[in-house]
């Protein structure tokens, strides 16, 4: 981690927020997409600045790639304007509020980034980069945990990934119904 890496998160962090509040603000429907999909390369960018080139690259492919391609699609076959007679800003802004501090609350105890005595710090990586290649016969550690000591885990992901689309495709392939005359 480089000097500069905080200063950067910092600025990645207050650009999220900035487009996240755009996007809640705004009514026109396209605008909020696009801006979900800025949302989505920001914290792409966010990722590799923490490291985490592989969620990184998730991020960028799903976040930003799929789901805007999916939005937009969802668009051509509905609107872009917001449906102005369903408001329930209270109860949503309760939700959400609620929402981000349980969150918030949730990762109190966590231990500091980069904390050299954080549990992952302790025995896990160490074995996983001395033995992985032994106990797994891959020579990339990367590719051992991912597609073994966290197989399942992986399985789970694309699992729901799957899920996801497949109920996509079905709720976009449905037919219309036809006005009555």
């Amino acid at each position: 981690m480089t000097d500069l890496d905080p200063v950067i998160a910092a600025v990645l962090l207050a650009l999220m927020a900035a487009t996240a509040v755009a996007a809640a603000v705004r009514r026109n429907l396209f605008a909020v997409v696009i801006f979900a999909s800025i949302y989505s390369l920001l914290s792409a960018a966010f990722f590799v600045v923490l490291d985490a080139v592989d969620v990184a690259f998730t991020e960028a492919a799903v976040g930003a790639g799929l789901s805007t391609v999916l939005m937009l699609a969802t668009l051509a076959l509905t609107g872009d304007q917001e449906d102005s007679t369903h408001h329930h800003r209270a109860l949503a802004l309760i939700v959400v509020v609620v929402t981000g501090a349980a969150l918030i609350y949730g990762t109190s105890d966590m231990p500091a980034y980069g904390d050299p005595q954080a549990p992952v710090h302790q025995r896990t990586v160490d074995r996983y980069l001395e033995d992985s290649r032994t106990e797994i016969g891959v020579p990339n550690a990367v590719t051992s945990v991912l597609a073994s000591y966290r197989g399942y885990d992986t399985l789970g992901e694309v699992t729901v990934i799957f899920t996801a689309g497949l109920g996509v495709l079905l709720l976009l392939g449905r037919p219309r119904r036809r006005a009555a005359r």
